[in-house]
């Protein structure tokens, strides 16, 4: 072990404080979590410098942010209880440990805000940028199903929970992962909530991924939407050429959610947005005017 890792060890050792969901935390070979009877869920995301975030540009302290709300966003695709996360960090020598710290603090804050603990994780020192994988283990809320992807049926609406498009201009950084609402939907719709997912790649490439984990087709309303480009989306529109409807359709890292639902959902909880219908087979899009294209599903690719 380094000097940069014994003494990031023993800041965060004296920072790790207690936590409900912890029996054993920081120190050991692993972390002991208490009160997960049942089903538990485990999911990770891996963070690159220059891919996901830039740290020549990005405050450390959103990319550590980030880090953490990317996985949390995961949980809300699901509608899942985050219990506790780990973290390993790819740390480029040379940089400070105040630097760490910064970037450390950033997931704190946001695991605490979830009342997630921060149950361990390793770090190492190379010449390269910096990586960042987030593991979260979760359970289910009481008497809701983890809400799945692949359960998507030819006749349902699909909704998504708010604006799309542009996130590299911030929101991609500064997202609020929507873990409680989509607790309040999986509650509020119950079984007519068919399937549901974050949106991290696009809403045309991940309504795809619904469709084929699904085995069925979808009709997007370009009319409709219309309603959900963000203002980030039309601000690119009218620098890069693209229309905004395509940022909103492709750009990713929007982490809103996507839900394919039996029926109206004017009883959800939190604003819903129709975009579209589920449908037996094919993936278009219905313009305007009324004429149906084919829709290629693009988005953001690694």
């Amino acid at each position: 072990m380094s000097d940069f890792e014994r003494q990031l060890v023993a800041w965060l050792a004296e920072r790790k404080g207690g936590h409900r969901n912890l029996s054993l935390g920081i120190g050991d070979d692993m972390a002991a979590l208490d009160g997960v009877p049942g089903t538990v869920l485990v999911s990770s995301d891996m963070l690159l410098d220059g891919v996901h975030f830039d740290t020549q540009r990005d405050d450390l302290r959103a990319i550590g942010r980030k880090a953490i709300a990317c996985s949390l966003s995961d949980c809300a695709a699901m509608a899942v209880r985050p219990i506790a996360v780990t973290v390993s960090i790819a740390w480029p020598k040379g940089r400070s440990i105040e630097e760490a710290r910064h970037l450390l603090s950033g997931m704190f804050e946001m695991a605490d805000e979830f009342e997630t603990a921060v149950a361990g994780g390793d770090t190492t020192s190379w010449d390269h940028p910096m990586a960042i994988d987030v593991a979260i283990t979760a359970v289910p809320h009481a008497g809701v199903e983890p809400v799945r992807r692949d359960g998507a049926v030819a006749g349902d609406s699909v909704y998504v929970t708010g604006p799309l498009g542009g996130s590299l201009l911030g929101k991609h950084l500064t997202f609020r992962p929507k873990v409680d609402e989509a607790a309040g939907l999986a509650r509020s719709l119950g079984s007519r909530l068919h399937a549901m997912m974050d949106i991290s790649d696009g809403l045309s490439l991940d309504l795809w991924r619904m469709c084929e984990a699904s085995g069925v087709g979808a009709v997007l309303d370009g009319r409709a939407s219309e309603a959900v480009i963000s203002d980030a989306a039309r601000k690119l529109a009218t620098a890069d050429g693209a229309s905004a409807l395509d940022h909103a359709l492709s750009d990713g890292e929007d982490f809103e959610l996507l839900l394919a639902v039996e029926g109206d959902a004017g009883e959800a909880p939190v604003d819903l947005y129709p975009v579209g219908r589920i449908a037996e087979r094919g993936f278009a899009i219905q313009r305007a005017d009324g004429r149906i294209d084919t829709l290629e599903p693009k988005g953001y690719v690694h």
